[in-house]
């Protein structure tokens, strides 16, 4: 059975929800990954 297809970005709803939740993941990873940078930094050099 063929999944109708009426967004934008032509994702199925499933889809989009997939996109979006392996999407959050890598923000996610990427902003703790940016955090422990900048304490790491801020331990070092502190700018304020």
């Amino acid at each position: 059975m063929a999944e109708e297809r009426s967004s934008l970005s032509g994702l199925t709803e499933k889809e989009a929800k997939e996109f979006h939740s392996i999407f959050m993941a890598s923000f996610m990873v990427f902003v703790a990954i940016a955090a422990f940078a900048h304490i790491l930094v801020w331990n070092w050099r502190p700018w304020l």
